[in-house]
């Protein structure tokens, strides 16, 4: 057998990020996005922006190894902000002449958190929190991101009722209109636990499934 409840745990929220993206941010055909954070969940909330037909999506990730992945799943282009001598709020601002439309922090970063704000367009950018900040922690920024029309929103699974969404989720999985088998880069033998724990804290796999 395989020790699957853990991954599949995993993987269901991956799944559902993509539900996050309606209605919470609700993306719109032809919108610009940045996804901060390249694991499973930003993957599965550039799944989601591309299903929403978003024209570009932008991943941001200090790890270039995971750009080839993030781009199968539905990148258009992959930056790091260690290419960059300024902020990486003000490349992305520049290179979409003035902010994205929505910007999705993945990865638990109250640093970040404040960049993908200030990434997004004055008037109405909108920067959804995904990613789960350490306890303690606060976000912070000038007010006049806020007072020029960025909206700051954090979320949990969208709004949407698992009693709801789960048979949704699995009809488009089934109709295979969403990845969720593609999570799973990995499979190991249980003695190799630590190896898949060493693949995942490196940025080498996305899931791996732990056969007993």
């Amino acid at each position: 057998g395989s020790l699957t409840s853990v991954s599949y745990a995993c993987g269901k929220i991956n799944f559902l990020c993509c539900s996050w993206l309606f209605p919470n941010s609700q993306v719109e055909p032809g919108s610009t996005c940045a996804v901060f954070g390249l694991g499973g969940v930003g993957l599965a909330v550039i799944m989601g922006c591309k299903t929403a037909g978003a024209s570009r999506i932008i991943g941001i990730d200090l790890n270039k190894d995971k750009y080839a992945k993030a781009k199968e799943f539905g990148a258009t282009e992959c930056i790091s902000p260690q290419d960059f001598k300024k902020p990486i709020q003000e490349v992305l601002v520049e290179m979409t002449d003035g902010g994205v439309d929505y910007s999705f922090e993945c990865i638990g970063n109250v640093g970040v958190m404040r960049s993908a704000l200030e990434a997004c367009h004055k008037g109405w950018g909108v920067s959804v929190i995904v990613g789960v900040a350490a306890a303690g922690q606060e976000i912070s920024t000038r007010p006049f991101q806020l007072v020029t029309g960025r909206t700051w929103k954090g979320t949990a699974f969208g709004g949407w009722k698992s009693i709801d969404s789960v048979p949704k989720l699995v009809t488009d999985y089934m109709s295979k209109k969403i990845k969720v088998d593609e999570f799973v880069t990995h499979t190991l033998p249980f003695d190799k636990i630590n190896e898949a724990f060493e693949l995942m804290h490196t940025g080498k796999s996305i899931r791996t499934v732990l056969k007993l």
